[in-house]
């Protein structure tokens, strides 16, 4: 049996992520810099992005420094974060790009991403796109000297536009057409076609009952 996947909510479509930009630089931000492990026993996601970059935004005394992008007054608000090679290596922890979502990360521009972190980032809805090194080393310089720069990156063009300035981009192509489609949000998805989905269910030998 065959059950047409239902048209996705308009919502849920990412299409493009326009706002201004924060850069976060250094190859191989692994996930425990990006939240510590000792933050991932919250059993709900709200609050993750107090913890977003931990560590690196503190001293040896755990006071907040002031020097991390995350905490400048000029990037409060940012929705494109640009990072260099490697970035979300390490565990494979879900709770990272959650937390940088939570903070309002909403597309991140890099050199190269860990797989299983760019995996993740697509099921919370959010783009990871990579690009040359140049291109990654002009965007963080134009988001520190004028952090009120636009930035937009056009998932469905593979493209990011800034200064007047449009440079291409690569985004894995399941993650760009389930950012398009709409239908990285599988929960959502079978919630509101709960009737094809529990007929799919029951079809299924190891689910005994489907209320």
């Amino acid at each position: 049996m065959t059950v047409e996947a239902p048209d996705a909510p308009d919502d849920l479509r990412v299409t493009r992520v326009a706002g201004t930009g924060v850069a976060v630089r250094g190859d191989d931000v692994d996930t425990d810099q990006i939240i510590p492990a000792r933050f991932l026993k919250s059993t709900t996601w709200e609050g993750l992005d107090e913890y977003a970059f931990y560590d690196n935004r503190r001293d040896d005394d755990g006071e907040i420094t002031g020097d991390h992008p995350f905490d400048r007054p000029e990037h409060q608000g940012a929705s494109v974060l640009v990072v260099n090679e490697n970035f979300g290596c390490g565990s494979s922890r879900e709770h990272a790009p959650r937390a940088l979502r939570r903070w309002g990360v909403e597309a991140i521009v890099g050199e190269s991403f860990a797989e299983i972190f760019a995996d993740n980032c697509k099921s919370l809805g959010m783009v990871a796109a990579e690009a040359a090194p140049g291109v990654v080393a002009e965007l963080q310089d134009l988001v520190e000297d004028d952090p009120e720069a636009g930035l937009e990156v056009d998932v469905a063009e593979e493209r990011a536009v800034y200064g007047g300035n449009e440079v291409d981009v690569h985004i894995d192509e399941a993650m760009r057409e389930a950012l398009i489609q709409g239908v990285w949000d599988t929960t959502t998805l079978m919630r509101d076609a709960l009737d094809e989905t529990r007929e799919v269910a029951r079809d299924l030998p190891y689910v005994e009952e489907v209320e």
